[in-house]
């Protein structure tokens, strides 16, 4: 799942902050988890090619990233088991990596991107539901700026409404939904295990996409999953570079305040536009990238106390 960025109404206490070459470090592990999943829909993509659908693959790759997880922190399925809050968790970070994975497979790569980081919107408006925190200025800023970026980038060409016009933008919309749920409910957990909320999002993208990909399938939606090949080696090495970028957004975000991660967390962005446009699978307009501006600075706006 796309690093955790917390971008609700009120600013969370900073983490152990870090300074001068001391942060260097935890600054170069949230990059790698950023850039991480910001490439990762041209594995998503190559595995499409060989047949494997976006939500088998999603499900399949966090099957084995959740068997490495279980292996380091057996102990966190009690927590989880015993915790029947945490299971809304799984839900909303499930929905996340399958609307995520699934429209970048789809739709175009920077469209979507920026659509999913219309999360401070959603964001600020679930806090104010669930954690009944007030809305400040910056937060109703923030809120007009998402929705002015997401006006610009969703405007059809020919005039009409701004609204979602394919199942890509459909998902990167739903996905952004889902990932402001899952880090207002990371907020709402915070005195659970860390290992028992990792367990719970890696078994929510499991799950949840193999669910879906499951009753699509038997719709004829989705074609099943091909027989064992080399594409397993494939998705093996991408459950590996997913549990690496998890471990690197705690190591990087446990030694860096909360404003400095929700910055460096934004080159997400950066990393999918700048791949996506380079390898044919996006493209930039006037328009886009005004509403894109618009979009990140809302982002950024979570990180200014």
């Amino acid at each position: 799942m796309p690093g955790t960025l917390d971008a609700s109404g009120a600013s969370p206490p900073d983490g152990p902050a870090r300074h001068g070459g001391a942060a260097l470090l935890p600054v170069l592990a949230l990059l790698a988890n950023a850039f991480v999943w910001g490439v990762a829909w041209w594995p998503l993509r190559w595995l499409e090619v060989r047949g494997v659908h976006a939500l088998w693959a999603t499900a399949g790759v966090y099957l084995l990233a959740l068997a490495l997880l279980s292996l380091r922190w057996p102990r966190a399925w009690i927590e989880l088991a015993h915790t029947p809050s945490l299971w809304w968790l799984v839900l909303a970070a499930g929905m996340t990596n399958a609307s995520f994975n699934w429209a970048v497979t789809i739709g175009d790569v920077v469209r979507v991107v920026l659509l999913f980081y219309l999360m401070p919107l959603w964001a600020v408006l679930l806090a104010r539901v669930l954690l009944h925190e007030r809305l400040t200025p910056l937060a109703a800023l923030r809120i007009v700026l998402a929705l002015a970026g997401a006006a610009i980038v969703l405007r059809p060409d020919g005039g009409g409404w701004p609204w979602p016009q394919t199942l890509a933008e459909w998902l990167g919309v739903l996905g952004g939904f889902s990932f402001a749920l899952n880090n207002v409910l990371l907020r709402r957990h915070a005195a659970s295990g860390s290992a028992a909320r990792a367990l719970a999002m890696f078994a929510g993208g499991a799950f949840v996409a193999g669910a879906l990909a499951t009753v699509l399938t038997l719709q004829g939606t989705v074609p099943p999953p091909p027989a064992p090949a080399p594409w397993l080696v494939g998705a093996a090495l991408l459950a590996l570079a997913f549990v690496g970028a998890n471990l690197a957004l705690q190591y990087g975000a446990a030694r860096l305040s909360a404003a400095a991660t929700a910055v460096v967390m934004v080159s997400e962005v950066l990393f999918a536009s700048v791949s996506a446009i380079a390898l044919g699978a996006g493209t930039l307009s006037p328009a886009l990238l005004a509403g894109g501006a618009l979009i990140v600075a809302a982002a950024l706006l979570a990180a200014w106390r």
